[in-house]
C-alpha cells in the first residue's frame, strides 16, 4: 500500500500532528509522505541517540529551502555536515560557552531592568515585545555590534521575525525573508569594514571573532560571516517566547513566584528547564538517511527523510509522568540525558549538532524568569490561550500586563 503524504496535515495540526500519527501506530515509527519524500517520523531517547548517531544523518539535504532561506541562512553551520561542521560548530563554541552564558545573562537582566522602570505608572506593555527588545539590545552589546537606541526596536522586530517565520509560506514566511535580506546586507558591512579597520571592533567580541574566523577554504565571505552572526544574535532573541512562556507560567501557579524570588539556582534552573519542556517551540526536528539504517528493526533507505518528535518526546508520559502538569520539580535532584530533553537537540552540543547556545538561554531565560517574580505587577483581562496548530506557537496576547 502507498505511504500517504501527510503535508496538508502537518500544516494543520502543526504540534499534534506527528504525536497524533504516532498515536495511531501505536507508539511505533511511521512510514509516510512529506512534500512528496519518504520519511520516517520517530521518537524516545533511542530515536534521539539514532538521529544523532554519528554518519547516520545528514543536515544539508534535509532541511526545507523555506527553513533555511528564513531561519538559518544559506551556508549556515546548520546546514553543514562532516568536517566542515565540526570546523565551523568550534566557533560557536568558543563563543557561546564559556565566560560569555554569565556574560549574556548579565546584560539582558540589566537591559530588562531598565525597561521595566520606564513601565512604572503607564499603560499595558506586552511582554514579548518588551522582552525581545531588552534581549536583541544586550546581545547587540555582547557581540559588539553597535546599535543606537532608535534602531532596537527594528533589530528586535527583525529578529523576531526570522523565527516566526519558518513555520509558514504565507506573509509571516515573506517579513522573515525580507528581515533576513536587510540584516544579513547591515552586517555582512560592519564585517567589511572590522576587517578594514579591525579597531573598529574589540578583538574578543563575537564579531571580531566571526569576521576574521578562517575555515579550510580561508575567510568566510561577507554574507555568510554575516550568516553566522545572526545565528548568534537571532536564538538569543528567540528567549522572548520562554520569557512570555514563564509568565504564562507564574500566572497560572503563582506559587512558584516566592521560589523565583529566593535566588536558588537549582530551582530557577529547574524552572527554566520545565518551560523549554512544557511549552511548545521545536516541533520536530530533521535528517536525511546518509546511508540504509536500520531502527528498531524497521529499515531505512538512504535517503528517508527522518523526524525526531520533540514536542512528543517532551510530553511523553513514559519519560515525565503527568506530562501536561507544569511541575518544575521533576526536575529537582534529576541529572538530564543528552537525549531526553531536547529542546535544542540532542547529543554533545561541542561536537554534534546540538546548539552550543542552549546553556546562554537557560541563563538569560532563568534571569529574566526572577525579573519577573520580582516584578510588581499584575495582567489585565487578555487572550492567553496558546495555538498548538501555528508554529512556532506564542502566547495569542504577547502577555500584557501592568506595573502600578
Amino acid at each position: 500500500m502507498a505511504e500517504l503524504d501527510r503535508t496538508l496535515a502537518l500544516g494543520i495540526k502543526g504540534y499534534a500532528w506527528l504525536p497524533d500519527l504516532r498515536r495511531r501506530a501505536g507508539g511505533a515509527p511511521v512510514h509516510m509522505r512529506v512534500l512528496g519524500q519518504p520519511t520516517l517520523g520517530i521518537c524516545g531517547i533511542d530515536a534521539a541517540e539514532f538521529f544523532y548517531g554519528e554518519g547516520n544523518l545528514e543536515r544539508h539535504t534535509a532541511l526545507p529551502h523555506p527553513v533555511v532561506a528564513s531561519l538559518f541562512g544559506e551556508g549556515a553551520v546548520h546546514t553543514l555536515d562532516g568536517e566542515a561542521h565540526r570546523t565551523r560548530k568550534a566557533l560557536f563554541v568558543s563563543l557561546l560557552l564559556g565566560d560569555g552564558i554569565d556574560a549574556v545573562a548579565k546584560l539582558a537582566g540589566e537591559e530588562f531592568g531598565r525597561a521595566a522602570e520606564s513601565w512604572r505608572g503607564g499603560q499595558a506593555v506586552v511582554l514579548f515585545d518588551e522582552a525581545a527588545r531588552a534581549i536583541a539590545r544586550a546581545v547587540a552589546r555582547w557581540t559588539g555590534v553597535t546599535v543606537r537606541d532608535d534602531e532596537v526596536d527594528g533589530l528586535a522586530a527583525d529578529m523576531v521575525a526570522l523565527v516566526d517565520g519558518f513555520g509558514t509560506l504565507g506573509p509571516r514566511h515573506w517579513r522573515a525573508l525580507a528581515a533576513r535580506r536587510r540584516r544579513e546586507r547591515w552586517l555582512a558591512g560592519l564585517i567589511s569594514r572590522v576587517r578594514r579597520e579591525p579597531a573598529d571592533a574589540a578583538a574578543d567580541t563575537a564579531l571580531a571573532r566571526v569576521a576574521h574566523f578562517r575555515d579550510e577554504d580561508g575567510l568566510l565571505d561577507p554574507r555568510t560571516a554575516a550568516v553566522e552572526l545572526l545565528n548568534i544574535i537571532r536564538p538569543a532573541t528567540a528567549v522572548a517566547w520562554l520569557v512570555a512562556y514563564a509568565e504564562h507560567a507564574l500566572d497560572r501557579r503563582p506559587r512558584y513566584r516566592a521560589a523565583l524570588r529566593t535566588g536558588d539556582e537549582e530551582f530557577t534552573t529547574a524552572f527554566a528547564h520545565e518551560v523549554r519542556r512544557f511549552y511548545p517551540f521545536t516541533p520536530f526536528l530533521g535528517g536525511r538517511a546518509s546511508r540504509d539504517l536500520v531502527f528498531r528493526g524497521e529499515r531505512v533507505p538512504r535517503g528517508t527523510l527522518v523526524l525526531l518528535d520533540v514536542y512528543g518526546q517532551h510530553h511523553d508520559p513514559a519519560l515525565w509522568p503527568d506530562p501536561y502538569d507544569f511541575r518544575p520539580e521533576r526536575f529537582a535532584g534529576r541529572t538530564i540525558g543528552e537525549f531526553d530533553l531536547i529542546p535544542q537537540g540532542g547529543g554533545d552540543p561541542r561536537t554534534g549538532h546540538r546548539c552550543p547556545g542552549e546553556k546562554i538561554t537557560m541563563a538569560v531565560l532563568g534571569t529574566l524568569a526572577q525579573r519577573l517574580a520580582w516584578l510588581d505587577h499584575y495582567l489585565p483581562p487578555q487572550d492567553l490561550s496558546i495555538d498548538l496548530s501555528r508554529m512556532p506557537a506564542r502566547v495569542a496576547s504577547g502577555v500584557r500586563l501592568v506595573v502600578p
